[in-house]
C-alpha cells in the first residue's frame, strides 16, 4: 500500500497563511547561519555572473541574503504560491534587481522541468518537505538534475528527521536517507552544515568517466 502524503497544517497559497509563515520563519534558530553557508557556497563558484535557482523560495528570505551581498547575480525565484511571489516582490524591491525572475510552479506537478532552462547553482532550502511525503524525493532529485549547467551545484537544505531532528518518518528523511536519496539521483554531496536539526548538502553530478 502507497503511504498517504502528509497534510499540512497551512495553507502557503493562501495570503494570510503565507503572511504568518513570514512572520514567524525568520525566528527559527540559526536561520541566518544556514543563509551565510549558502552564501559562501556560492561565492565559491568560479562563475563572472552567476546564474541562480531557488526552488520553494517563498517569501525572499535566502534570495535577500544573497542578493544583497550579491546583486550581480542572475537569481530566478520559483514556488507553487503566488501569495509568496507577492510577498518576495514586496521584499526585494528595495534591491532594483534588473535580473530577478519569478516563476509560478508545483514541483509535484510531472514535467515541472521543462523550459526552465539550466544553472550554476539550484537552491533548495527547506522546501524538499513540501512534498509531503519523503517518497518523492528521488524523483525530485533526478529531475533537477537536469536544471544544473556542467560543474553546476546543488546546495539543499531540509529537516531531517532521528537523532537530534524531527520525529515525522514520512514527511522527513533521516540523514541517512538523505544521503542515500542524492547518491541515487547521481549526486557526489557532502555536508557543509548539521545544526538545529536541519542538514545543508553541497551536490555535484557524479562524473560518468
Amino acid at each position: 500500500m502507497i503511504p498517504a502524503d502528509v497534510p499540512s497544517p497551512i495553507d502557503l497559497k493562501d495570503m494570510v497563511d503565507a503572511q504568518e509563515w513570514e512572520r514567524t520563519a525568520m525566528q527559527r534558530p540559526f536561520r541566518e547561519e544556514y543563509f551565510e553557508v549558502f552564501n559562501a557556497q556560492l561565492a565559491m563558484l568560479e562563475t563572472p555572473k552567476l546564474s541562480v535557482i531557488e526552488l520553494g523560495a517563498g517569501p525572499g528570505f535566502l534570495a535577500m541574503h544573497i542578493l544583497s551581498r550579491r546583486p550581480d547575480i542572475d537569481y530566478t525565484l520559483l514556488d507553487f504560491s503566488s501569495a509568496m511571489h507577492t510577498l518576495a516582490k514586496r521584499r526585494l524591491k528595495p534591491l532594483d534587481c534588473v535580473e530577478l525572475k519569478y516563476i509560478e510552479c508545483d514541483f509535484k506537478t510531472a514535467g515541472w522541468v521543462e523550459s526552465l532552462g539550466q544553472f550554476d547553482a539550484v537552491l533548495s532550502n527547506q522546501a524538499v518537505h513540501e512534498l509531503r511525503h519523503k517518497r518523492y524525493a528521488l524523483d525530485f532529485f533526478i529531475q533537477v538534475r537536469s536544471l544544473l549547467k556542467p560543474g553546476g551545484i546543488l546546495l539543499f537544505c531540509d529537516h531531517y528527521c532521528g537523532d537530534g531532528g524531527l520525529s515525522n518518518d514520512q514527511l522527513y528523511m533521516s540523514l541517512d536517507e538523505q544521503r542515500e536519496v542524492l547518491r541515487s539521483a547521481g549526486f557526489n554531496a557532502s555536508e557543509v552544515l548539521v545544526k538545529g536539526g536541519r542538514a545543508l548538502y553541497s551536490a555535484r553530478l557524479e562524473s560518468k568517466g
